[in-house]
């Protein structure tokens, strides 16, 4: 079994001294994330165009079929595929598509199941790239034609099958099909689309812990590297950047220490960037120092002011508000706390958005202080459940009576709450209608930032006339990627999204 489980050093050798002996080769290439009976009929079929068959399978961090998966790690993947004897060798392929694994095997024959004849349901144009380069290398492909069955649909059936869990996800499969989501989210991009609130840099220092100081009372830690990435309103243009053509992030950052070039190099191009410069401050920049092997956090330090804007600054904010707000579809708000976001901008947003859309968070600069009453009239607000209570002073009380007041009491179309591994509810006030998703994640790697990602898609599924229950079930599926990913590193992606919706609904 060991034996046939080759790096691609490996298997080129190997295929170098076979090809003179006139062998064929046949490739499979998948994630193959649970082994099943169609997989085996597939290579049985396969296995019957030549010699060789060689099975490559996506390595993890390529996965994309939705939070969690894959279910099973490449190393169980490579000895599964390794134990059937249909099979020859197996490699694994550390790219996204199957593209550069053709280009090093150059099989005679690359191996497609029944269900990817119909290149019109690929959304990631992968098929033609793959017979592209087949016909470079003189290949063919070929289709094979037992019955298909679904490793999404049985883990799916396998990880959902409880009636009292995810039952957000029967409803969406009964009344959506994979087709209406991604037409319905194809029409995002004509949004116009306003981000506002702070920029925010995360820098995530990961450390070795050396243990306590030798002469104080300190924990001491080796340095390993730091990574950085956008947080903040930054990071929200981020996220939907690949759902609308036209969005643009206001913001503030610090005249001292701006660290625009950081920002600039971080985010998508296809954002627009208009700011102020607060005097006497930097940008915000919050440095956590991390646990290189857990990932835990061990410390955070935070370099910032969250002074009120002087009133030459506020009133160039305001200006920039005034100009922009007006011309655009949807207005995204994440008001972090920190001195940006004035009673007077407050009043100007809630009165002049079309559609407005806000987060405003407590976190350990503002706990105590930062509110949302300053904000009436949303469209929608989303927050999580320890802000809402801390926001009305109850710490204990039912949570759906708390969402009906605070709505009522800001006069809130959609109130969202995030429940983190419990899933979040939307409360929708003119129906007096609650609708429940439950977390799609299964481990979280870094909460930081999952909220922005949520308010991202939601807000623009909810603008872009889509029930609140696909809203919510888009928008989860966003904060899932977040959590299992650090930071900031990667933005919500549209292809990603859809390549999940695709999975999940089979």
């Amino acid at each position: 079994m060991q034996n046939k489980i080759l790096t691609i050093k490996e298997l080129k050798l190997k295929i170098e001294k076979l090809r003179k002996k006139n062998k064929t080769f046949v490739l499979c290439h998948g994630v193959f994330d649970l082994l099943h009976l169609g997989h085996i009929n597939h290579f049985n079929e396969a296995k019957k165009n030549g010699d060789i068959l060689i099975v490559s399978l996506t390595s993890d961090k390529y996965v994309n079929k939705g939070p969690g998966r894959p279910a099973f790690n490449e190393k169980m993947r490579l000895e599964a595929i390794s134990s059937l004897s249909v099979v020859d060798f197996v490699v694994l392929n550390n790219a996204k598509t199957s593209v550069p694994i053709i280009k090093e095997i150059k099989p005679n024959i690359y191996c497609k199941g029944p269900d990817y004849k119909n290149h019109k349901n690929d959304i990631t144009n992968e098929i033609k790239n793959e017979i592209k380069i087949l016909k470079e290398i003189k290949g063919k492909i070929f289709y094979t034609s037992g019955k298909t069955f679904s490793s999404s649909n049985l883990i799916n059936n396998f990880n959902f099958s409880s009636s009292s869990k995810h039952n957000s996800l029967k409803k969406i499969r009964k009344n959506s099909s994979f087709l209406d989501i991604k037409l319905k989210l194809d029409k995002l991009k004509k949004l116009k689309i306003l981000v506002i609130g702070e920029t925010i840099i995360d820098d995530y220092v990961f450390c070795d812990a050396l243990g306590k100081s030798g002469k104080e009372p300190v924990l001491a830690l080796r340095r390993i590297k730091n990574e950085e990435y956008l947080g903040g309103a930054a990071a929200i243009a981020g996220h939907i950047s690949s759902f609308s053509n036209d969005s643009k992030l206001l913001t503030m950052i610090g005249e001292k220490n701006d660290r625009l070039n950081i920002i600039k190099s971080l985010l998508p191009k296809n954002v627009k960037l208009e700011y102020i410069k607060k005097k006497n401050s930097p940008t915000i920049y919050k440095r956590r120092f991390l646990d290189n092997v857990s990932k835990n956090k061990l410390l955070g330090v935070y370099d910032l002011n969250d002074e009120n804007l002087k009133l030459d600054e506020e009133k160039l904010f305001l200006k920039k508000l005034e100009q922009n707000i007006s011309k655009c579809d949807l207005v995204i708000v994440a008001d972090y706390g920190h001195g940006f976001i004035s009673s007077k901008a407050a009043d100007i947003i809630c009165k002049k958005s079309k559609f407005i859309s806000l987060n405003a968070q407590i976190n350990a600069a503002n706990v105590g202080y930062h509110t949302m009453q300053k904000y009436k009239n949303i469209d929608c607000l989303i927050i999580n459940e320890n802000e809402i209570r801390q926001e009305l002073r109850d710490k204990n009380g039912d949570l759906e009576v708390l969402m009906k007041y605070l709505a009522k009491k800001q006069n809130i179309t959609d109130l969202v709450v995030t429940r983190g591994d419990q899933g979040s509810i939307l409360f929708n006030k003119s129906k007096n209608l609650f609708e429940k998703c439950d977390a799609f994640s299964k481990t979280a790697l870094d909460k930081v930032g999952a909220g922005d990602a949520m308010l991202s898609l939601i807000s623009t599924c909810l603008k872009g006339g889509m029930t609140k229950s696909l809203s919510l079930f888009i928008g989860s599926l966003a904060a899932a990627y977040s959590v299992e990913t650090m930071g900031n590193k990667h933005y919500v992606k549209k292809d990603k999204i859809l390549k999940s919706i695709e999975h999940l609904l089979k």
